[in-house]
């Protein structure tokens, strides 16, 4: 072949997002898969089975390696810590019907598209593979297979234009339809028997079934049945919630697949079709009136408003603006960087009003289809969920090995007695499988979910709802919460509370809102009237919040209903406002909204061009008020601006800043770029909002507080705003202190500089300190000494440093500063979306269990990649959410930890009981096969049932603890207080059944052969006692009693000994508090325990002929029955002080840590404990530089984000 077949066997396939994954090509070969199909046959299809869950296995049996281009079969793993394989097989697709008449050029918009690169000559086919509702295509030239159903990155603004403008001609969208195939996010609804088949090839099922199968060979008939009919029932009611959620996502997405769009035809002119058509580089036509969009498009001309809270989870209007015609040669994403999605509509979101300019219609070129959109991207991750990794799962796992092992010695303990007593061969193999089933219970999966289901459901009584029950115990871990401020910590509305105008480069007097007497008319006046994106919707104006508020503060009203004539454009569709009934005299009409610029989280800022009826054209500005300074004429800036805007923003109000400029009409406004327009303005003031602690905050706050529960700010506000919120909110301590840290770029190389400054708090009057500077510096060494000190940081200096100082090296020195950051960072402000997520994945790696809690607007990446996140939002954006609260409030964060701590602790519980339990059944079997014996099949019955089912299904009743504990319950199993809690246990349980199974053989009365002697004996040597204790078991007709196998003495002692003990390790692993409440308020567990104790009790000191023969026992003595309820009661003693005493002794274990000098493997930990050596940390009033050497960082900071769809901060 000329090339390596290794060399060319593996790549990646979407390298560097969130679903990156390896890919291996392998080719079928005949021989091996005629050897597989033969071992399928002969192993009655256990080998296709084992090939079901294991995919690899099927690929590496069956086919050879081969390079990529080759291959017909490929293997897929994931590249995170799971490494999840997956098989696909590789398909190919005709395109010759489409372009036979044109062999020489293929029906494409141009050469260099992925189009014509997938198309093979001359048999004109396209290989593909389908992976997760993608489709993608072999590029013959690339070597690889990329994504079929997009418009490829490179292009530039003006190619887009060029190429695409006039649309595609019919051929060319026949092709390109073919490859990518149909516009649809199509979730069929899963047909019953599927989910059924699915489900029950489970490996638990698998398992239950070989259980049942063993059981009913050895006529263990009841709980056989018992077992099938409780695991049909679980199947069903699994299926039938599998079948809801399928419906749902079906109804969910349905409406997107059956609409009729307009599209341009290159040459052909518009033509209505199914949106189902619609293929990358399609014209998208978009008429006046309401449409939902079936594809993400990019808006080419024109202007579009729509609603995006689908996506966002806020219904506020969002104004998107045509991509620009510039010519460069950035690809257009670069070049729009993060203000590219202003111009890209979204799949799944409402246009509710479109703006025409002068070319007539509002276009837009369709950028993506099908599951590439941002809606597609939204249906996929639910359809295909990240893997959670908790260690308690992973241990879960580990113990269930550690049980199949000690199963294994049981079955060659099985074997060695039963053969070498000459047992039948069929008899010992059935022996040696049943000791699987006692070690390892079918039930123990069952009985771990009951926990988290019965939380699930008080959630849902509280107003929190769970879309991931699996994160329900993670929740139980957290011990860092990141809070947005605005709608999270704060109240959703702004109220405006005063305008600070400027004239002449001063400040004149505040005008404070609601006012006696109105705004009077000026620049002021017009930028708070015109300079907003607000617009007329269902008969009421709806925007921003900031923008509602400032606009009604006017009195102006929205005229948003017919064309209006603009000087030198003709007749076009523009925002007019005009004075109101209420509003104070003007000396105009109205004023006219010509063009946008919409609000950008990256500028931190809004522009729009209007122009007075009649008058001349002018430029608004509004936004953060540092940014809107520094793009004003210096000498309009009042001197005493920061001093001014630290005044306000120390108080905690949000400050937004105001200016404007005359514009020359020489040019028309949509032609006019961002910088043009965005310079040399004059300052007009500041515009003072208000905005209102919710009354939960800082009760919350203070309870996770106590609780050493660490919370973090990352909000898009100021970040003086930010700090004054977090101190009023209890977040920073007023004792303590604030250290800004701002990094920026050395101008002219590529080193980084870090500062570190106290932020002080800024008096009321004049800023003057009564204190003198060193008695400043005193009192803040002092607070840094006991480290009571907080980091707070803005977004930009957060990407700087997390490109230029992350590297960690042994000692703090000038590039070791991103963890520390971390590590006592409070406040995060103008956070864009990107950096919130990478914030909060930066946490994770310093393993902390980070939970984020927002209002869903532009929290979604943060709500996803933490490891739980906390919807505010009841929009359809919290499926982004593993849980969403139906109280927009906080009270919800402390809610979930403490049901997840109890979700955790009952879990373990159940784990450690279920582990008991069988250990107890097991130990008890072999010691009765010893004497070539066993339990008796009612024996197994009600053990199994009565006793462990029942207890399983109410041991997880009790609640949550009300007050959350200031430390956290074990995350794993495998951990010293529960091992040595389980072994202990073990070795009680063992002692005692070996005990009596020893002591009852030295018993006087004891016969090997004779199962009545106890009883005969009884009567005739113990007259005394005859007389105040009664005869037990001398009945008429005993001697003609038949032996089943089971009945002997021992196995009288030891099943009752190991029945009752299975009640007293259900009673002494029921923790109460400090996580759950006090066993004793779970009355129904408490009423089954006296319920269940009563009847092994009433069996003990029974003496009914019937139910003894029915249950297999054999009468014993009265002293006997009293000694081994002693017996009991001893091991219940011991189990219960040594539980108590040593196990959930956590002083006891506090001082064994520091005795051997136990240290935290937790990064974090580590790190506060380097910190605490070192005296000179932090720096103060110092500043760094750092190395020339810098990480590439991508500009979602290397976070979560939809790769479709990364929605906006919308605050200035």
């Amino acid at each position: 072949m000329g090339e390596n077949p290794a060399k060319n066997h593996y790549a990646q396939l979407n390298h560097g997002e969130e679903n990156e994954m390896d890919i291996f090509g392998y080719k079928t070969q005949g021989c091996r898969r005629a050897l597989c199909i033969a071992g399928y046959i002969l192993s009655c299809g256990a080998l296709r089975l084992l090939f079901y869950w294991k995919p690899e296995w099927d690929v590496w049996l069956n086919c050879i390696r081969c390079s990529l281009e080759e291959a017909d079969i490929v293997l897929l793993r994931t590249t995170d810590e799971f490494q999840i394989y997956s098989r696909k097989t590789v398909t190919w697709i005709s395109v010759s019907a489409f372009i036979k008449s044109r062999l020489d050029n293929p029906a494409t918009a141009e050469e260099d598209s992925i189009f014509s690169k997938a198309i093979m000559k001359p048999s004109l086919q396209v290989k593909t593979i389908q992976v997760q509702k993608i489709r993608y295509v072999w590029n013959i030239y690339a070597k690889e297979f990329q994504k079929a159903g997009i418009l490829e990155d490179h292009y530039t603004c003006s190619a887009i234009h060029a190429k695409f403008g006039s649309g595609l001609t019919c051929s060319e969208q026949n092709v390109r339809r073919v490859i990518c195939g149909p516009n649809s996010i199509d979730v069929p609804v899963i047909p019953i028997w599927k989910l059924l088949i699915k489900e029950v090839l489970n490996p638990f099922y698998v398992f239950q079934l070989f259980s049942v199968c063993l059981w009913f060979a050895e006529d263990y008939m009841e709980y056989a049945t018992a077992i099938i009919i409780m695991s049909l029932l679980s199947v069903l009611l699994t299926v039938y919630d599998l079948r809801q959620q399928s419906i749902k996502l079906h109804r969910l997405v349905e409406s997107h697949n059956n609409t009729m769009v307009t599209v341009c035809r290159n040459k052909e002119g518009f033509q209505e079709l199914e949106s189902h058509h619609l293929v990358p580089g399609d014209v998208l036509v978009l008429k006046e009136g309401k449409t939902l969009l079936p594809c993400d498009a990019i808006l080419i001309s024109g202007q579009c408003t729509v609603n995006e809270s689908m996506l966002t989870g806020e219904s506020i209007p969002v104004t998107k603006t045509h991509l620009p015609q510039t010519d460069n040669f950035k690809p257009w994403r670069m070049y729009c960087a993060e203000d590219y999605k202003k111009h890209v509509l979204f799949c799944g979101t409402e246009v509710i009003q479109t703006k025409a300019d002068d070319k007539g219609v509002v276009k837009a070129v369709v950028l993506r289809t099908g599951f590439n959109t941002a809606k597609g991207d939204l249906v996929r991750s639910i359809l295909y969920p990240k893997p959670m990794n908790f260690k308690l799962y992973r241990d879960a796992l580990r113990f269930l090995m550690c049980l199949i092992a000690f199963a294994a010695i049981g079955m060659i303990y099985a074997v060695c007695v039963f053969a070498l007593n000459g047992e039948e061969a069929g008899e010992v193999v059935k022996k040696a499988l049943d000791v699987i089933t006692i070690a390892v219970p079918p039930a123990l999966p069952a009985a771990l979910t009951t926990g988290v289901i019965y939380t699930q459901r008080r959630l849902k009584k509280k107003g929190i709802f769970c879309i991931s029950p699996q994160r329900i115990n993670v929740c139980g871990q957290l011990n860092l919460i990141c809070f947005d401020k605005t709608g999270t910590l704060t109240e959703d509305g702004l109220d405006l509370w005063g305008l600070l105008p400027s004239e002449r480069n001063c400040f004149q007097d505040i005008h404070r809102f609601p006012a006696d007497h109105s705004l009077p008319w000026g620049p002021v006046f017009r930028a708070m009237a015109v300079c907003h994106s607000l617009i007329v919707w269902k008969g009421k104006i709806q925007g921003d919040p900031l923008d509602v508020k400032m606009f009604e503060a006017t009195n102006w009203v929205i005229d948003d209903s017919s064309r209006h004539q603009i000087e030198g454009q003709g007749s076009t569709h523009a925002t007019v406002v005009r004075p109101g009934p209420k509003a104070s005299c003007a000396p105009v009409e109205g004023v006219t909204i010509l063009h946008q610029f919409p609000f950008s989280s990256a500028l931190q800022r809004m522009s729009v061009i209007a122009q007075e009826i009649g008058g001349d054209q002018q430029v608004f500005t509004k936004g953060a008020p540092e940014v809107i300074a520094m793009l004003c004429r210096a000498e309009t800036v009042p001197s005493n601006f920061e001093s001014k805007l630290l005044f306000y923003t120390a108080q905690g109000f949000r400050v937004i800043g105001l200016a404007c400029k005359s514009l020359q009409a020489e040019k028309p406004p949509t032609d006019l770029t961002r910088e043009e327009v965005e310079s040399d303005l004059t300052f007009l003031g500041l515009l003072i909002m208000e905005n209102r602690l919710k009354r939960e905050t800082k009760p919350v706050l203070e309870e996770l507080s106590a609780a050493c529960i660490r919370s973090v700010m990352v909000t898009g506000d100021n970040i003086q705003t930010a700090v004054t919120v977090a101190k009023n909110a209890g977040m920073i301590s007023p004792t303590h202190r604030v250290i800004l840290v701002e990094a920026d770029k050395v101008p002219g190389s590529f080193a980084a500089s870090i500062t570190w400054k106290p932020l002080e708090e800024n008096k009321i009057e004049d800023y003057r300190s009564l204190e003198d500077a060193s008695q400043t510096e005193r009192r803040i060494k002092l607070a840094l000494g006991s480290g009571q000190y907080h980091f707070a940081m803005s977004g930009k200096s957060y990407q700087i440093v997390e490109q230029h100082f992350r590297h960690l090296l042994p000692c703090f020195k000038n590039n070791f500063f991103f963890p520390p950051l971390l590590l006592i960072g409070t406040v995060f402000a103008r956070m864009s979306p990107g950096q919130k997520s990478s914030l909060v994945e930066e946490f994770q790696k310093l393993d902390y269990f980070v939970g984020m809690c927002g209002d869903g607007a532009n929290d979604c990446g943060a709500l996803k990649v933490a490891h739980a996140g906390i919807s505010l939002s009841e929009q359809e954006a919290s499926v982004a959410s593993p849980f969403t609260s139906r109280t927009p409030s906080i009270a919800c964060v402390p809610e979930l930890i403490r049901e997840g701590r109890a979700a955790l602790v009952t879990s373990f519980c159940m784990f450690k009981y279920m582990a008991l339990y069988s250990t107890i059944q097991y130990l008890g079997v072999l010691l009765l096969y010893w004497q070539l014996n066993s339990f008796g099949n009612y024996q197994f019955l009600f053990q199994d049932l009565a006793i462990t089912t029942v207890i399983g299904v109410t041991m997880s009743f009790t609640a949550a603890y009300p007050k959350l504990v200031p430390y956290r319950p074990p995350s794993q199993l495998i951990s010293p207080p529960l091992l040595l809690s389980v072994v202990l246990n073990i070795l009680f349980s063992l002692s005692m059944q070996i005990f009596g199974f020893v002591v009852v053989q030295e018993q006087p009365w004891y016969s090997k052969t004779d199962i009545h002697s106890a009883c005969l004996s009884m009567n005739n040597d113990m007259e005394n006692s005859s007389s105040s204790l009664g005869l037990h078991g001398v009945r008429d007709g005993a001697h003609e009693q038949t032996d089943n196998g089971f009945k002997s003495y021992e196995n009288t002692t030891v099943w009752l000994l190991s029945t009752i003990n299975c009640l007293i390790v259900a009673l002494v692993f029921s923790k109460g508090k400090p996580f759950r409440q006090p066993i004793y308020t779970n009355y129904v567990f408490i009423l089954v325990l006296l319920g269940q104790l009563g009847i092994c009790l009433f069996l003990v000191f029974a003496d009914i002929d019937d139910l003894y023969s029915k249950m297999d026992l054999v009468c014993t003595p009265t002293t006997w029955r009293i000694s081994m309820v002693v017996m009991l009661a001893v091991t219940f003693a011991v189990s219960f002080l040594v539980e108590e005493a040593v196990i959930e002794n956590r002083p006891l274990w506090l001082l064994l840590k520091k005795t051997f000098r136990y240290h935290s493997r937790s990064h974090y930990k580590k790190l506060q404990h380097m910190l605490e050596q070192d005296s000179a940390w932090p720096p103060l009033n110092e500043t760094f530089f750092s190395d020339t050497v810098t990480i590439t960082v991508e500009g979602n900071m290397g976070g979560h984000s939809n790769p479709t769809f990364d929605s906006s901060e919308d605050s200035l």
